[in-house]
């Protein structure tokens, strides 16, 4: 357990309460690592803070005052970069370079150097006054030299001067590190709240290695703009960058291959991934700070014949919308849903392709069930948000807790309400139709086109016709459409041939006036700014049981409901066509697949 180490040493009772308080003094004042003023104060002595520091880091210490460096493997290293981490190259054994570092946790500097020289790096800790000597020493020409932590300091304090701004330029120009593009600004801050100590903290500061910053500023820059995904893609000159930004991609930036295996291992540290494992796929995940909104990063790897791609999913929490009145939803299809959730018992099944919103849809629902009177299970693959009040477990394949195996001991925990991620086989199902048929309302997802198809997917996975028609309450099936832009929304004319193209009868729409989105700077030039839901909600009646126990086709099955007033995706679309906040482009974009 890594223990703060002023309280280690009080607690140790080498300190006295004041020396701490006048060496945290200090720190405030001038900067610098604690242990360098308790040594400066005389409190401690540097093998003291040298054995501490190992203790407190489970990690080596040495004593580099005792030591007589070679001095090849000293200028491994520039005097620049062993300032800017207090990092100094000890011994080389082969590939391994032994380091002493004032920071052997410094997962940054290590990924740095261990790129930047292609050996393995082996940190030692050592007290940060042995440092400074032994880089006052052995680099004495780099003294004068400015790095850029330092300059960022003094720009900070309003007294860096032009020659410290020419140095910095230098730097971010020599490094080559885009290939026509910008370097963007940090926009990661640091959390305050001691409770974000445990979370990964992307400082600029700290981590200011080019490809650091490189990443971080493309994540921050993703979340500003409101993108769900980011596609690192490897090339055989470049590596293309790319935002998910209302179910579009768009191409960011494409910088220098030279990048490509530093910025795959960037990524693998934040998401805990293995950065020696280069030939299968991996997956992780990591909870950041931007500004003050907090973001889940979902990444996964995959081996490709130019390096490894890396997709990084954004969860950006204040931006989800737990609230079934703001989906999307049509008010026939809503009340029908609502319906089909507060039944006492019996399966909801919400369906779509991936990264239609279907996770959120559940859990706006749970959001709407949940009281103190009922208790609401969850089997995740991932758990996406932390809903309060919900017992939420995450399914992990590799240790046997399966959602079979999950839904299997939920039924021994007293549920009232149980979500499961999704029902890929037929042993889930089985279960999930044995939990409804006993008494428990059964929330979970399936990757259908529409919801009729839905019935015959479960059959095919071997699900009986009979178990699904007497378990089924209602099936809804989703999309996501974007949005036009309210900055830049013009009137546009459709030619009725268009409609009649697309299977619309074009005298529905004669009279109502349509628009679109010319692009401005509000929606990166797109026209389109956020995206809503279509809904198509199948309440499942006597009539529609009889057909799924008669072995009926999704065609028979969605005749009925549509008879039976069901709003279909393309209907639901079409409204949203009529009230001027979507394109017909759109309309067709996300719904011709489904006429």
């Amino acid at each position: 357990m890594n223990i703060k180490l002023g309280q280690l040493l009080l607690s140790s009772g080498i300190i006295t309460s004041k020396q701490l308080e006048k060496a945290l003094e200090k720190q405030n004042q001038e900067g610098n690592k604690l242990g360098f003023h308790l040594v400066d104060i005389q409190a401690i002595t540097e093998d003291d803070l040298n054995k501490f520091l190992a203790r407190q880091q489970s990690v080596e210490s040495v004593n580099i005052d005792s030591l007589e460096i070679d001095e090849k493997t000293v200028h491994l290293i520039t005097g620049e970069i062993a300032r800017r981490y207090e990092v100094l190259p000890i011994k080389r054994e082969g590939r391994r370079l032994i380091v002493a570092m004032t920071d052997p946790n410094n997962l940054f500097a290590i990924d740095d150097l261990r790129f930047s020289l292609g050996m393995d790096i082996e940190p030692r800790v050592c007290a940060s006054s042995m440092i400074k000597r032994a880089l006052t020493k052995y680099y004495p020409d780099s003294e004068a030299l400015v790095t850029l932590e330092e300059s960022q300091k003094q720009n900070a304090a309003g007294s860096h001067s032009s020659s410290a701004d020419a140095d910095e330029e230098d730097i971010i120009e020599n490094d080559e590190m885009l290939v026509g593009d910008e370097v963007f600004e940090s926009m990661i801050v640091q959390e305050d709240d001691e409770a974000a100590l445990e979370e990964e903290d992307l400082n600029f500061e700290v981590a200011d290695s080019p490809v650091v910053k490189l990443v971080n500023s493309l994540i921050a820059d993703a979340v500003r703009r409101g993108a769900s995904d980011i596609h690192f893609e490897p090339f055989e000159k470049y590596v293309r960058v790319r935002f998910r930004i209302d179910g579009v991609l768009h191409e960011v930036m494409r910088p220098s291959r030279k990048y490509r295996s530093a910025m795959v291992s960037r990524l693998k540290i934040l998401g805990g991934m293995d950065i020696a494992d280069h030939h299968l796929p991996q997956d992780g995940r990591q909870k950041i700070l931007v500004g003050d909104r907090f973001v889940d990063l979902r990444l996964a790897t995959l081996p490709t014949l130019f390096g490894e791609k890396v997709e990084v999913r954004l969860l950006d929490r204040s931006a989800v919308i737990l609230d079934l009145q703001k989906l999307g939803f049509e008010e026939e299809s809503l009340k029908v849903f609502r319906k089909g959730i507060k039944r006492p018992f019996g399966i909801v099944l919400v369906t779509g392709p991936t990264g239609c919103g279907k996770t959120t849809t559940l859990y706006s629902a749970l959001t709407e069930l949940n009281d103190i009177g009922v208790n609401i299970m969850t089997a995740e693959n991932p758990v996406e948000f932390n809903l309060k009040g919900i017992n939420q477990v995450q399914m992990n394949d590799d240790v046997g807790l399966t959602f079979a195996n999950a839904l299997r001991a939920y039924l021994r925990q007293d549920p009232d309400i149980i979500m499961v991620g999704e029902i890929r086989d037929k042993e889930t199902s089985e279960i999930a139709i044995r939990a409804a048929l006993t008494g428990h309302l059964v929330l979970s997802t399936t990757h259908t086109n529409d919801a009729p198809s839905t019935i015959n997917r479960l059959i095919d996975i071997g699900t009986e016709p009979f178990m699904l028609s007497t378990s089924l309450v209602c099936i809804a099936s989703q999309r996501l459409i974007r949005k036009i832009c309210t900055k830049c929304k013009t009137a546009v004319s459709i030619p009725d041939e268009a409609f009649v193209d697309a299977g619309i009868d074009p005298a529905r729409f004669r009279g109502v006036e349509l628009f679109t989105g010319t692009g401005c700077s509000h929606c990166n030039n797109t026209g389109y700014k956020g995206r809503m839901g279509i809904f198509e909600v199948m309440a499942i009646d006597d009539d529609i049981r009889q057909l799924i126990e008669g072995d009926a086709n999704s065609i028979e099955i969605e005749k009925m409901a549509l008879a039976k007033g069901m709003v279909n995706l393309r209907e639901a679309a079409l409204r949203k066509l009529e009230a001027g906040l979507t394109t017909f482009d759109e309309v067709l974009r996300e719904t011709i697949a489904n006429e």
